[in-house]
This record gives structure tokens, C-alpha cells and sequence, in this order.
């Protein structure tokens, strides 16, 4: 039982005492803090001073109708789930119990592992709606933010493969194409996107966006399709769903591979048939968005391994266009940087820094691996940091700072090759690679941590053609 378990209240509704003694116990034996109420009135009544998280109601009640009590429950309190424990265990009740809004119905005598194998149940279905409810919010909010930034960062380059790839894009934007987009993370994908949306004839609809990799694989169909109230328990209010939502507009679907494969099937029938039916829902609605996917993985390593379906893969392919890495395109480093500079100096309220050349060499020379994501972290830290208006290699995050000799071994190390694997006995370019890189260049340091003395490393870096 974990502790958020033992916080959990539960109300048992029952007129008999002794059925409310025996549950009460059974319930805090398992860490559930419990109400008790012996009439339909009561049970009202405590539900209006503390919050409950589950209710068990008997339907024989003295002072009301248990299956009317049941209805004034879940309107009233509909975020509170309610298991029907009662005796008169009728085919008919059973039926009209879950027809007015029941998690379960069980009769007496009940068997203690069957009701407690259905609380937690319930407890867990609460749970992930509030969750779900909860990561809608956060993802409309940085939605939000992200529209906001990305209405200042529109594309910049002046590398000849990114003019390659606008020029294809201005090309497809006006149609209706699918679209997948590919490259490592931080390419600016989402950016790309955006763009396609402005291009194209649906600018004026909504431009929708659901990171498949951002919600738990039992979330996203009902994100996607979205679902009326009643089709499952929690589903308080009817929720129209990515794909209604994006009508007429543009539907984004990041980490496309990261989608279920069960749910990569019925997304598929969706882009046949352009038609779908929300969850819990008997009504069709036609479906108007224009798709424009992405992944950062390696698309055919991804239909490979059984992540992306081929079927699929084929439906939204039908233009493919990859983003290159930043360090494939380092022409675009200088309008970037320029650009980052002038936002995050409105933002702090500041004049803008200039960079010395050194500094610009050193953003030049560097490989980055988490592209332009990682660039722009880069230049708001030299910004934050900005001394007489100025940005050094001092102002810059260490990484940057450590000599372009050492970096394939820094990679090594992180990549899990550590420095107590090598043995300088038999590899020991490696290791003295590999503790230079460990102190970002400093040969004292560098020294001290391989356990010789400075004139020796100098001649084991001379004999080895280390130079710095």
C-alpha cells in the first residue's frame, strides 16, 4: 500500500451495523480511511464535509430508494466513483445500477478479495482520468507558449541543404500531402511543421499538436479520437478529440512511432476512410485535417523493429522530408545565434551582448549534438551570464570549452566508456584521452587524476601526437 493508497477515503452507505463494522475494518486492515453512514440522508450529508474518493452504497435503505440515492450521488458528486454493494442482487438492478452512472455491482455476501480487487480498480481508473486531465492541461498550456515562440522562430537559414528542404516545402505546403518529417532531436521538426501549416491553405484552421510519446499508451486514443460522456468510467463530459479538433486545420503527430501499434491500425482506417467515431460514440464524423508527422528516429529502423507500421508508414509518407542536424549545417549558426541574442535579451529586459570571435569560434566548432535546441540553451546561458555586455568563452557552459581533440573521447565516456575500463598499461593514448577529456583540457589536473607527474604527461601526450 503506498502512501498516495493510504490517503484514499471511502464511504460505505449501509443501515446495517454490523455489515458497516465488518466493511470498516476490512477497508483500514488495507490502509483506506473510512466514512461511515447508515441512511441515504447520512451518507448526503458527508459527502457535503469531506471529500471521499469512492462510495459503497446499499440499495436497501431505510429513509430512500437506493437506485434514486445512486443517481443524486453521480450528479451531484460525478468525480466520485460508486460500487453498488447490496442484497438484493436482481438481474434488474444490477442492470439499472450501472445504466445510472455505477462503477460495479455486488452483491451480499461479497467475497473481501473480489471488493477489494474492484476499489483499486476504480481507484486506479481516477487515477489516470485525473492524470490524463491534468497532462491535457499542461500540454494546452505549453502549447500555448510554444505557438507564442514560434511565431518569433520561423525558419532561419543560410545552408544549402536547408534551402533544399524550404524549397521543397513551399512546393508541397499548398496541397493536402501527408508529410513525415524526420531528424534527431532538436532539429526543429515542430518549427518545420508550423511553417508547412502557415504555408498551406488550411492557415486559417487550427494547427492541433499530440506528442505521442508524452502521454501513457492508454491515453492517447481517447486524446486522439477523443470520447463521450458515460464510455468509460471518469468520463465525465464529452471530449472531442485531436482529430475533430484539427479540423480543417492541420493535425501534428509527433514521435508518430511512439504510438501504440494496436492504435497505429485504427489511426490508419482513419486516413483510408477519412471518417472515425469518438470512444463510446455510435455517430461517425468526418474527418478534414491535413496530416504532417514526425520521429527522430530512423524511419526505416523504426518499421523494422515493429514500431511503425509498414502500412502506415506507406499512408503517411507520401512526401518525406528529413532535417539535418545542425552540425551538417553550420552556416545556419550565425542568424541563429543572432536570433536567440535579440530574444532572450527582450526577455531579461537587457541591451543585447555582443560575442568576441573566440567565443563565435568555439559555437562554430562545435558538433551539437542536441542541435538547435541545444544551441539556443546555449546562447540564453551565455546571455544570462553576459559580463560588460559581453560574451566569452567564459560565459559559455564548459562542454563547449573542451578542446575539439578530446570530444570523440568525452563521447566515449558518456556512451558508457569510463575511465576506470581503460588500462594504461595497454591502452594508454586511451586513457590519457580520456582523463584530458575528463578535465576539460587541464593537463594539471589531467595529471593528477592518471596518478603521474605533469613533464610525464607532456612527453606521453608528445610521444602519443595528443596536442591541445
Amino acid at each position: 500500500m503506498t502512501a498516495n493508497e493510504a490517503a484514499k477515503r471511502i464511504l460505505v452507505v449501509d443501515d446495517d451495523r454490523a455489515i458497516l463494522a465488518t466493511l470498516s475494518g476490512l477497508l483500514q486492515r488495507h490502509g483506506y480511511a473510512v466514512i461511515q453512514a447508515n441512511t441515504a440522508a447520512a451518507g448526503m450529508s458527508a459527502l457535503k464535509k469531506e471529500p471521499v474518493d469512492i462510495t459503497l452504497l446499499d440499495l436497501g435503505l431505510p429513509d430512500a430508494d437506493g437506485l434514486e440515492t445512486l443517481t443524486t450521488m453521480r450528479k451531484e458528486y460525478p468525480d466520485i466513483d460508486v460500487i453498488i454493494l447490496t442484497a438484493q442482487d436482481s438481474l434488474d438492478n444490477a442492470i439499472e445500477s450501472i445504466k445510472r452512472g455505477a462503477f460495479h455491482f455486488i452483491s451480499k455476501p461479497y467475497v473481501p478479495e473480489e471488493l477489494l480487487s474492484l476499489i483499486r480498480r476504480a481507484m486506479e481508473q481516477r487515477d489516470l482520468v485525473r492524470e490524463a486531465a491534468q497532462l491535457r492541461t499542461k500540454t494546452e498550456q505549453l502549447a500555448k507558449r510554444l505557438e507564442a515562440a514560434e511565431q518569433q522562430l520561423a525558419p532561419i537559414f543560410a545552408s544549402r541543404k536547408m534551402k533544399e528542404v524550404d524549397e521543397l516545402l513551399r512546393r508541397v505546403a499548398p496541397t493536402d500531402a501527408n508529410i513525415l518529417l524526420s531528424g534527431e532531436s532538436g532539429v526543429g521538426k515542430e518549427v518545420t511543421a508550423n511553417q508547412i501549416h502557415r504555408l498551406s491553405h488550411r492557415s486559417g484552421g487550427p494547427m492541433v499538436r499530440l506528442n505521442c510519446a508524452a502521454f501513457p499508451a492508454n491515453m492517447i486514443e481517447g486524446e486522439l479520437f477523443g470520447y463521450v460522456k458515460g464510455a468509460f468510467t471518469g468520463a465525465l463530459n464529452d471530449f472531442p478529440g485531436m482529430i475533430a479538433e484539427a479540423s480543417g486545420g492541420t493535425l501534428f503527430l509527433d514521435e508518430i512511432a511512439e504510438m501504440p501499434v494496436e492504435l497505429q491500425t485504427r489511426f490508419l482506417r482513419v486516413l483510408q476512410e477519412r471518417e472515425f467515431r469518438p470512444l463510446g460514440s455510435t455517430k461517425t464524423i468526418k474527418a478534414n485535417f491535413r496530416l504532417v508527422a514526425a520521429t527522430n528516429r530512423p524511419v526505416q529502423e523504426a518499421v523494422r523493429d515493429g514500431l511503425l507500421r509498414q502500412d502506415l508508414y506507406y499512408r503517411i509518407n507520401t512526401f518525406q522530408v528529413e532535417i539535418p542536424p545542425l552540425r551538417e549545417r553550420k552556416e545556419d549558426i550565425p542568424s541563429l545565434v543572432t536570433l536567440f541574442i535579440q530574444r532572450f535579451a527582450r526577455q531579461l529586459n537587457r541591451p543585447e551582448p555582443h560575442v568576441t570571435p573566440e567565443a563565435f569560434q568555439l559555437l562554430i566548432e562545435y558538433d551539437w549534438p542536441g542541435n538547435i535546441r541545444e544551441l539556443q540553451n546555449t546562447v540564453e546561458y551565455g546571455v544570462v551570464l553576459a559580463h560588460d555586455n559581453c560574451i566569452t568563452e567564459k560565459q559559455l557552459p564548459k562542454e563547449l570549452l573542451m578542446p575539439a581533440a578530446l570530444r570523440s573521447a568525452a563521447a566515449a565516456a558518456v556512451a558508457g566508456e569510463t575511465l576506470e575500463t581503460l588500462n594504461l598499461d595497454n591502452r594508454e593514448r586511451e586513457a590519457i584521452l580520456a582523463a584530458l577529456a575528463k578535465c576539460y583540457g587541464n593537463k594539471k589536473k589531467a595529471a593528477q587524476l592518471l596518478g603521474i607527474h605533469r613533464p610525464t604527461l607532456y612527453s606521453k601526450m608528445k610521444r602519443y601526437g595528443i596536442q591541445l
